[in-house]
């Protein structure tokens, strides 16, 4: 039998302890996963910040992942597997497929991670543990109630243009729409689908895809269908910035309000500048914070993150930002906005 050399035993201690130490001060540093559906979107950049931003504050380690386009199911799946293998504590989620990623979050979760999903809930929404987004009903009814007070007495008789992302009913597309409906004081039938309105002041949907390109092509196709069209919903920024060149191109731009959802820097430029009228400002710097505190939290004593009074998920707010404020609409000026948007 061989024997080692013999190490003094207050040596051997030394080096016990400290490996001792080395190995718990990795254990106890939890892995937090961050996967969104792009990493070029202005959206999804500011995610990651904010994610960042926190995990250094809350000694975490951070691990990012990203589609290599939206729409990238299959990277989004590798990175929970990769989170899984690598024993994290929880995952955060953009997800790009609602419904295909389901199984593979399952996986995640029967591990023992705590999953939430961020800005767009998984179909179902209890597929995760929660949801961390923005109220897009609540987005969408304030720009309505603004745009209504706005109108005063035109309101009654307006003439309105819905721009809207598709015609799937995606979730955060049928919210931003409907709510801005009610806002705006239309029945709005069924609050789970777009199009079943039917109000004469609604001149009539299309898609845009989200793009600036769609909207000025949904733009200029309800300009055919009736031009004294006064007010126009779009689904986000991009998509009014294109309506907005639709009208100019026909000399109309200053006879149509304009509202839209997001909050990003080119959109609330916009509102400086006049081209749209309001918008409703959403915040995912904060939902990826908040995200990775929870998930922190969670590491820490078990504790789960609940839902935000009388919703089914934690609301990260929503801002209306505009240069022409209205009475009983709280908002803020494109002045404040610009301190607070992303992109």
């Amino acid at each position: 039998m061989k024997f080692m050399h013999r190490i003094p035993f207050k040596t051997f201690a030394c080096l016990v302890a400290a490996g001792t130490l080395s190995t718990v001060a990795i254990a106890e540093t939890p892995i937090i996963g961050l996967i969104t559906k792009t990493n070029t979107n202005p959206f999804f950049v500011k995610m990651k910040e904010g994610a960042q931003q926190k995990a250094e504050e809350l000694g975490v380690e951070l691990r990012t992942f990203a589609g290599r386009y939206d729409g990238d199911n299959e990277s989004q799946v590798q990175a929970i597997e990769n989170l899984i293998s690598a024993g994290a504590k929880g995952i955060l989620i953009t997800p790009s497929d609602t419904a295909g990623i389901v199984p593979t979050i399952q996986k995640a979760r029967d591990a023992g991670l705590l999953v939430i999903a961020l800005d767009t809930p998984l179909s179902p929404a209890s597929a995760a543990d929660m949801t961390f987004a923005t109220d897009n009903f609540k987005a969408g009814e304030m720009i309505g109630m603004w745009a209504k007070a706005k109108m005063g007495d035109k309101a009654k008789t307006a003439k309105i243009a819905l721009l809207d992302l598709s015609t799937s009913q995606i979730t955060v597309d049928v919210a931003r729409d409907q709510g801005f409906l009610k806002g705006f004081g239309i029945d709005i039938k069924d609050p789970k689908r777009m199009g079943d309105e039917t109000d004469p002041r609604i001149v009539g949907n299309e898609v845009t895809q989200g793009s600036e390109e769609g909207g000025r092509r949904a733009m200029e196709n309800l300009l055919q269908k009736d031009p004294e069209l006064n007010l126009v919903y779009t689904i986000n920024e991009p998509a009014a910035a294109g309506a907005y060149e639709a009208l100019k191109s026909f000399g109309l731009e200053k006879d149509v309000l304009i509202v839209s959802v997001d909050g990003g820097c080119p959109g609330v430029r916009n509102i400086k500048d006049g081209v749209i009228g309001a918008t409703s400002m959403q915040f995912p710097l904060k939902m990826a914070s908040e995200g990775v505190t929870a998930i922190a939290e969670f590491a820490k004593s078990g504790s789960r993150p609940s839902a935000s009074n009388g919703l089914d998920f934690f609301d990260t707010g929503v801002q209306l930002i505009t240069d022409e404020p209205v009475k009983g609409v709280q908002s803020v000026t494109s002045k404040t906005g610009l301190a607070m948007c992303w992109g």
